[in-house]
């Protein structure tokens, strides 16, 4: 693809992008003029509206129906990349807009889009704040003033088709050990076993996106526990370089990804294993509880198993934190309602609701101390434990640019279009020079 070919299409995807703007805000002008005189403070909530989501929604507006109403904003994953998603709410938040009250964040945008929000500390006190898992509260502070709080987390893990595992005279062993995590060593052996010499293996995200620095950064830190220690992001360390050799490798030398990997996202890889019949994928919590509703092969479906992601021999097992963020605007005149309906999402009710119906790990922490409750869902209980062996990314506010360069270079070394010497030194020239890409 050419460079003007290029700087068209991104052209391209910025004018959709301000176009399905101009739709929402306009539609939100109607609605709003429509209700001039109704007394409901109407609050609007932007974010990815799952049916689980819209549950809580329901349940927040008829416990305050005649105070407070919830309009949510759909930007469906299906129709927007979390990066034209960000984009979009920047425009909004930049304008000065008060369309929005309140959205969620990829928990690793909060800094960037601090400088929008309202602080919360006066909102939410230590009492509130004791009362959210450790690893979520970290990731909503800015300069020191806490300004989101967490609606769930994510971690990242592995899938495996049970069905074919189970054709190895050992099987119960080798589940036994996916559950808590296996080495890297022990997965490509058992690729002989199983028959898969020639055939897709281990699925992972390689698209130009955050995905990709998602899988990049769990082989770093299972590499070198330190690596992001004090939150700098040195691509000249060994770990760095070694990692992405491994990902390379994984498409080019030993072959047991698909070249296809190059082109995915989640639910691109999730297809892929289901109707290739790959046996590993790595991926996030819900997608047990979320992909069933788009594939309609039950049957293969239901023979999917959670796994822990591998590690390299001698070190320990880890994952990458995930999650998404509630921010108020600060341009918001609703403000006081827009908290209402955080401290709603972050109720045991609510939290319960968002895990039951959409997966998604709650960030309260009485839904742990449930001990009924974690009988009749011992799936979450897995997730806790996976959990606590999780890292955050680095937060930074530049995150995100830093982000874009080197997922950008770590596909192209996936892609065959660069070597891994010169993916790293280009990466870390753009990231000194701040450069910023045109993708």
């Amino acid at each position: 693809m050419t460079s003007i070919t290029k700087i068209l299409i991104s052209i391209a995807v910025v004018l959709s992008i301000v176009a399905v703007f101009l739709l929402f805000t306009s539609d939100i002008n109607l609605r709003e003029s429509l209700s001039v005189n109704d007394k409901v403070q109407k609050v609007y909530f932007a974010d990815h509206i799952s049916p689980a989501h819209q549950a809580v929604i329901d349940k927040f507006n008829k416990k305050y129906k005649g105070r407070i109403e919830v309009i949510s904003v759909d930007l469906p994953f299906s129709k927007f990349t979390t990066n034209e998603r960000k984009e979009l709410l920047a425009r909004s938040l930049r304008s000065k807009s008060d369309r929005l009250d309140v959205f969620s964040v990829d928990y690793i945008w909060t800094s960037r889009f601090a400088k929008w929000c309202e602080t919360l500390d006066q909102y939410f006190n230590d009492d509130a704040r004791s009362k959210i898992i450790s690893p979520t509260i970290q990731s909503c502070f800015a300069n020191g003033k806490l300004v989101a709080m967490p609606l769930y987390i994510d971690i990242g893990m592995m899938y495996y088709r049970k069905d074919i595992i189970q054709k190895l005279p050992n099987a119960v062993e080798v589940e036994k050990k996916l559950k808590e995590s296996i080495t890297w060593d022990e997965l490509l052996s058992y690729r002989g076993k199983l028959g898969y010499a020639h055939r897709p293996y281990y699925i992972f995200q390689a698209n130009d996106y955050e995905g990709l620095i998602c899988n990049y950064f769990e082989i770093i830190k299972s590499l070198d526990k330190n690596f992001f220690a004090n939150n700098v992001i040195n691509l000249k360390k060994p770990a760095a370089k070694k990692a992405l050799q491994f990902l390379v490798d994984f498409v080019h030398k030993q072959k047991i990804s698909p070249p296809e990997v190059i082109e995915f996202d989640e639910n691109k890889s999730y297809d892929y294993l289901l109707q290739n019949d790959a046996v590993f994928v790595r991926g996030w919590p819900n997608f047990l509880e979320n992909y069933q509703k788009m594939y309609p092969e039950g049957q293969k479906y239901s023979r999917i198993e959670r796994a822990a992601l591998p590690h390299f021999t001698g070190n320990a097992p880890t994952s990458v934190y995930g999650g998404w963020n509630l921010m108020v605007s600060k341009f918001s005149t609703k403000k006081e309602s827009a908290v209402e309906f955080i401290r709603y999402l972050q109720t045991e009710e609510a939290q319960k609701t968002m895990f039951e119906m959409g997966g998604y790990i709650p960030v309260n922490q009485e839904v742990y101390l449930d001990t009924m409750y974690l009988t009749h869902h011992p799936d979450l209980v897995y997730y806790r434990r996976l959990v606590a062996s999780g890292f955050h990314r680095p937060s930074l506010e530049e995150y995100t640019k830093i982000s874009d360069i080197i997922a950008h270079y770590v596909h192209l070394a996936i892609k065959g279009e660069v070597t891994v010497d010169e993916a790293i030194d280009r990466a870390s020239q753009a990231m000194q020079s701040k450069s910023v890409l045109l993708k």
